[in-house]
């Protein structure tokens, strides 16, 4: 089981000018756009797409792969 903890989260206006992107997977609903982002202690920045304007959750290099590998093994499905 992959374990995430205590992601911080920063206001969306801080990585206003991140590369921000969405998968072309993604629908019109429950989406989320990830933007990398070069230095400091975070490696990818992650939102969600219908609130821009909202939090950000910040993961470094093993916090993202850890947060990947629960989402592709159904870690954090709610049914």
């Amino acid at each position: 089981m992959n374990d995430i903890h205590n992601t911080p989260s920063v206001s969306a206006s801080s990585l206003a000018d991140a590369p921000w992107r969405k998968s072309t997977r993604s629908q019109t609903s429950n989406c989320v756009e990830v933007a990398p982002l070069g230095t400091g202690p975070s490696a990818v920045a992650l939102r969600d797409s219908k609130d821009r304007g909202g939090p950000v959750l910040l993961f470094n290099r093993a916090g993202w792969l850890g947060f990947i590998g629960g989402a592709k093994t159904g870690q954090f499905d709610l049914n």
